[in-house]
């Protein structure tokens, strides 16, 4: 019989394949080749009665992966985990790069960052662990600091763990409300404007700052006794907690930290508000960190699954978003230059330089147009309309690249919910 016409059988999953073995040697070094050579007998699994190779892999799958070796096209089926395919690809020892273009969508929809999204998991399933491996050291370990940490961590840190630890956040979350309520209420110090008419002929009104300041002392000592409670409490949770690095690195934290220092600043400038005043500006400004400091509020509730996904879209799409503002600015650039001049020679043109022009192109971007400024010359007004119709196909375009992406991790979050429901009734 001529070499090229030599068959061989494979029983692959029970079902038993035959083709020729010029079809094998396709791909020399591959698993299927090496059946041809002289050792192959011996070192796979061979039937001297049947005269068969056997393999314990999937049939199914297999039927594909003779096809690739007739073809020379390597396909996919539409309804395998890719997961799986990739460890059969892997077995049979063909690389993933040559997989047909028609099917790389079929394994490219889960690939990416939702990989990570499933190993991470979600704080629930987290704060359960560190809780299970804080209590394996504390009987492991019968120190002071190992008997105490964990509880103490635990108290102040996961309110769901005893009745004392809710409590606490309880507590915590009706000191931030009052001090909300004295944010709201009435600033601490304000700001005493003087008005006088310098010229009256030539209509010119002008205003100056008279740096007079009036201090509120009572509600200030308010505030410092609901940011005592803050500091008190940030000063626990951060000797106690098991990773320090990870503890300061993240954004609620940070910003605990630096709403605790308004309040002892403009303590210690008391009598020298006067001569402080850019400080005493920036710190009133530092107070609007109070407001996100109730998001701690979601400590006591179960955290939607659509704000859990929302900060992995937004971390996979970062390189699009950065792109997108390369272009707005250049869109900044451009309109708005262009527009200025167009309007440069009118007399009743609204633009004072091109930074005006520049806010303007920004607002007419973006949709907003507060029309405080715009376009006066039959060319700047064409300029305007192409601006808009711009700002509207920038802000469209990237539209669809956030939904698949949403999409995507939606589905795999709901995925990974069943499989934890899945999980506790068993």
């Amino acid at each position: 019989m001529e070499a090229s016409k030599e068959k061989i059988i494979l029983n692959v999953g029970g079902i038993r394949h035959q083709t020729y073995c010029s079809t094998l040697r396709a791909f020399p070094g591959s698993k299927l080749c090496q059946l041809l050579e002289p050792q192959g007998r011996a070192n796979f699994n061979y039937d001297p009665d049947t005269s068969e190779f056997f393999f314990d892999r999937s049939a199914r799958l297999f039927g594909d992966v003779l096809n690739y070796y007739r073809t020379k096209h390597l396909h996919c089926p539409a309804d395998v985990c890719r997961l799986l395919w990739e460890e059969e690809l892997a077995f049979w020892e063909i690389p993933q790069a040559r997989l047909a273009p028609c099917c790389w969508m079929k394994l490219s929809n889960t690939d990416g960052p939702e990989e990570e999204f499933l190993l991470e998991g979600d704080s629930d399933s987290n704060n359960e662990d560190s809780l299970a491996l804080l209590g394996q050291m504390e009987r492991r370990d019968f120190h002071l600091w190992a008997r105490w940490q964990p509880k103490i961590w635990a108290l102040f840190d996961k309110p769901y763990s005893s009745t004392a630890a809710m409590s606490l956040m309880i507590i915590s979350l009706l000191f931030n409300t009052g001090i909300l309520i004295l944010f709201f209420m009435e600033p601490t110090t304000y700001l005493e404007y003087n008005h006088f008419n310098d010229s009256i002929a030539s209509g010119t009104f002008h205003v100056a700052l008279k740096g007079s300041f009036r201090e509120a002392i009572s509600l200030l000592y308010v505030e410092l006794f609901c940011i005592l409670w803050f500091t008190f409490e940030f000063s626990m949770r951060l000797i106690f907690c098991p990773d320090k690095k990870k503890f300061l690195t993240n954004p609620l934290n940070i910003t605990d930290f630096l709403s605790l220092f308004p309040v002892y600043i403009e303590l210690s400038l008391t009598g020298h508000s006067d001569k402080m005043l850019d400080a005493l500006f920036w710190l009133g400004l530092l107070r609007v960190l109070y407001v996100i400091k109730l998001l701690k509020i979601f400590k006591l509730l179960e955290t939607p699954l659509m704000l859990r996904i929302l900060p992995f879209t937004f971390r996979s799409i970062l390189k699009e978003v950065f792109i997108l503002m390369v272009i707005f600015v250049f869109e900044v650039l451009f309109f708005g230059a262009l527009c200025y001049h167009a309007d440069l020679q009118s007399p009743e043109a609204h633009f004072g330089g091109l930074t005006d022009s520049f806010y303007w192109a920004a607002i007419t971007l973006t949709t907003v147009g507060y029309g405080d400024m715009t376009a006066i010359s039959p060319f700047g007004r064409a300029i305007a309309c192409c601006t808009a119709l711009c700002g509207i196909l920038t802000i469209i375009i990237p539209l669809p690249v956030f939904f698949i992406k949403f999409q995507g991790y939606y589905a795999t979050a709901v995925t990974k919910e069943r499989m934890k429901r899945n999980k506790r009734s068993n």
